[in-house]
Parts: structure tokens; C-alpha cells; sequence
């Protein structure tokens, strides 16, 4: 296999939603209601909704900025690389970066949904969600079939309702849902309450994956405001490692054996040693800790290759690794747009760190995994060799794709003439408060 040959699959992207979302897909009252694209007199942009205003439409979607100006911007959308919110120009920038497939997350609405978990009233709430559904598979993902993995979001404050959606989007083909992996934040029972076994058992019904992006239910602490924003940066994919534990603590994994879970945005080379001291502990404390009742003579370790999925962007260590995982549960992300995407240099550097690896396993880790976990098969629509890193790239270069880094006008957090230090957390919250007080 040579790295033109590579077919990818990035199991990790988002989306920043352009201002008809809702109106393609609504009328009358929950129209009226529906989250709204606004513009200030200063020209950001931002989302107003159940009488929250909510900045930063472009959070941190920087591609094809200089590096100079990353941080928690953009505010508008003419900072933004069109790919960011337009499907039809997004589609062109995974062909120059040889992507051929992907899975996009939210944004203005949390990944998690929880902009409607959280609004007032759950009736209207309610058709806001389904709408955003729609709009994401019929018009977003259904522009390009093949080519979009649907991943849908879930109204977790009616049990009931849950049950319809999932199995709604399962007859749409969409087969990934993304939800809290700590519902408690939203005001929410524990995964553990008897309160979810309908999704657990509709999922496993349906054949869908339940998606827990890094940054919800267990975002990675800020020591200080003075810390430097890169200490953040460094721990946040290993965040989700808090919410894996106590997924992989889940006794309804023992009651159903084909359901699967996704760690979104987790990166892989953590995950060896959560594994040995999983086993360690379970070993060591299950005498007084009764852990026996969830594995029932299953180790952790071997619970985990069973149900979960993690994804990496640049990870050699997990890679070398790739035993102590399982090369059935790693998957490839882009993180398209944000600040660590590797765009457009995305085949080059994956062929780097997989040179080790036996063909058969760089096609697990490139996209058969991610076929199979989201029972997404691109081949139904494109022959597979129109779906290599060499063909989309041709294609891309017939459509004239523009790589050139642009500037916006937007800029980091220091201030114009201020000497060069390390940005901290403090920088960071500053800013945001700077563009919640301008919406």
C-alpha cells in the first residue's frame, strides 16, 4: 500500500451552522422560536435562543488562518474558511485533504445537545431538535451521500422521545447519536439510573453508536487563570478518560454485548494504561467493591475492546501501542476546523505515523472501523478507488481548491504592541466574556 492508496475516514469533525437551519425545516410558532442568527452593530455574529445569546459562532474554527492568529475566535463568518459552514466547499476541502469520509459534530447547539436539554420550554425544544436533525442528514449530510456519516442528537429529558428519535434516525440511515457522557451536568440522571436503559436497548437495537465528545460532561479543569492555555490544550483529548471509567463501569454493557460507544476527539495513547490499572483495580477491589455483579468474570481491559472506539489525530505512541488497544477499536480524525487539524497535510502525516502497521491494519484504523461502528459504507455510492487520498486529490485540483493561508482580521488574545508572553486560561476566558458582552 503506498499512501495515495489510503482510503480515510475522519470520525471527528464539526460543523459551524450557517443561519437556515431551522427555517428549511420549520413553520409558524417553533420557527419563531428557534435559535436565530444574529449580527451586531460591530459585524460578530452569534446565536440567540430561549433568551440566551450565545457568542463566538466560529469557536475556534481557525482553519486556514495563520497560526498567529488561533484562539477562540472566529466571531463572524467572514473570518471563517467557507468548508466551515458550507457543505458544498467542505466537501472540496476533504478532497485536497483526502478525506473520504466524515463525521461532523454541532456546534451552536453543544455537542451534546444541550442547548435544548436546557431550554425552558421542552415542547418547542422538542421540534427545534428534530429539525436540527434533519437539517443535518437530509440537507447537510444527504447533499453528498457516501461521503457524510449522519450523527444525530437526542432529546434526553423524555425518556420516550428518545426511544422515537433514535429509531427515527435509524430509518434515515443515521446510526451515531451524540450525547453527555456525564448527564448530571444538565441536571440529568447518572448513566447508571435505571432512567437510561431505553437508549441502551434501542441503540443495541437499532445498531447505533453512542457518541461522548471530549468537553461535556467532563471538560478538562483550568488549574488557574494564569496557567498557560497550552496545559489546557495538552490534557484535553485525556478528559475523556474520566467519562470512559465510568462508562466502562456501565452494567448495562453486560446486558447488551453489540452496543458501542465512541470517544470523540479522545486520542488513543492513554488508553493502554487505563486498561492495566482498570484491571488492576477490579482485581485488586472487587472483594469489597462487589464489581463482580457489573464484569461477571470479564476484565475491564477486555469489556473495552468489546464496545468502545476511540480516534486519534496524531498519536505515534498509541499507534506503537496498537496491541494494548486493539486495532478493531481506533479510528482516524480530522478535526476539521479546528485548531488541531492537520488540513490539508492529512494523508502525509497519517502515512508517517502507520508506516509499522500491516495493510490490513492501516485499513482498520484509516476507515474500515468507522464503517462498521456507524454502519456507514461509502461504497454504496462511490467506487472505492474514486475514494483514495490520489483520487479525491485530483478531483480537488479540477475544482481549483485554494490552500493558501488567508488572514481575517481576527487576532489572539494579546493586545496590540504587548510584548510576546505564554496566553493563559485568563487571556482565554477574557475573551469570550469580551464577545458574550458585544452579542
Amino acid at each position: 500500500m503506498k499512501m495515495e492508496d489510503m482510503v480515510i475516514i475522519s470520525v471527528d469533525d464539526h460543523i459551524v451552522e450557517p443561519g437556515d437551519v431551522y427555517s428549511r425545516h420549520l413553520t409558524g410558532e417553533a420557527l419563531e422560536t428557534a435559535p436565530k442568527l444574529k449580527v451586531t452593530d460591530k459585524g460578530t455574529t452569534y446565536w440567540d435562543y430561549d433568551g440566551k445569546k450565545m457568542a463566538s459562532v466560529g469557536l475556534n474554527a481557525v482553519v486556514g488562518r495563520p497560526p498567529e492568529e488561533y484562539g477562540m475566535e472566529p466571531t463572524s463568518f467572514e473570518q471563517l474558511r467557507p468548508g466551515c459552514y458550507d457543505v458544498h466547499e467542505r466537501i472540496k476541502d476533504m478532497n485536497i485533504n483526502g478525506i473520504a469520509g466524515s463525521l461532523c459534530f454541532p456546534s451552536h447547539t453543544g455537542m451534546d445537545g444541550g442547548l435544548f436539554t436546557m431550554a425552558s420550554d421542552k415542547k418547542m425544544a422538542l421540534q427545534h431538535l428534530k429539525a436540527y436533525n434533519n437539517w443535518h442528514v437530509d440537507d447537510w449530510c444527504g447533499s453528498y451521500p457516501g461521503r457524510f456519516i449522519p450523527c444525530g442528537l437526542l432529546p434526553c429529558w423524555d425518556m420516550d422521545e428518545v426511544v422515537v428519535e433514535l429509531k427515527r434516525l435509524a430509518d434515515k440511515g443515521c446510526h451515531a447519536v451524540s450525547i453527555n457522557d456525564n448527564p448530571t451536568v444538565r441536571g440529568l440522571p447518572s448513566i447508571h439510573n435505571a432512567y437510561w436503559e431505553p437508549l441502551y436497548k434501542t441503540a443495541a437495537d437499532v445498531g447505533t453508536t453512542l457518541c461522548l465528545h471530549i468537553g461535556n460532561g467532563h471538560p478538562s479543569p483550568h488549574a488557574s487563570m494564569e496557567t498557560p492555555i497550552e496545559a489546557w490544550i495538552t490534557t484535553m483529548p485525556m478528559a475523556v478518560a474520566f467519562g470512559a471509567a465510568d462508562w466502562l463501569n456501565l452494567p448495562a454493557l453486560g446486558r447488551y454485548p453489540n452496543l458501542r460507544i465512541a470517544l470523540s476527539e479522545s486520542g488513543i495513547g492513554w488508553i493502554p494504561y487505563l486498561m492495566e490499572r482498570a484491571d488492576f483495580s477490579h482485581g485488586q477491589h472487587k472483594a469489597w467493591t462487589h464489581s463482580e455483579s457489573i464484569y461477571k468474570g470479564e476484565k475491564p481491559s477486555e469489556r473495552f475492546r468489546r464496545h468502545f472506539l476511540s480516534c486519534f489525530i496524531d498519536d505515534a505512541f498509541g499507534l506503537k501501542n496498537i496491541d494494548a488497544i486493539g486495532e478493531d477499536n481506533i479510528a482516524y480524525e480530522c478535526d476539521y476546523p479546528h485548531s488541531d487539524t492537520l488540513w490539508p497535510s492529512v494523508p502525509e502525516r497519517l502515512w508517517e505515523t502507520i508506516q509499522h502497521l500491516t495493510d490490513e491494519q492501516k485499513d482498520k484504523v484509516t476507515h474500515l472501523n468507522a464503517m462498521r461502528d456507524f454502519n456507514f459504507n461509502p461504497f454504496e455510492h462511490h467506487k472505492k478507488e474514486d475514494l483514495t487520498v490520489a483520487a479525491l486529490r485530483a478531483k480537488a485540483k479540477e475544482q481549483g481548491v485554494d490552500v493558501s493561508v488567508k488572514s481575517s482580521g481576527g487576532a489572539a488574545p494579546l493586545a496590540a504592541g504587548e510584548e510576546p508572553r505564554p496566553i493563559t486560561s485568563g487571556d482565554i476566558v477574557g475573551m469570550f466574556q469580551k464577545h458574550a458582552e458585544a452579542a
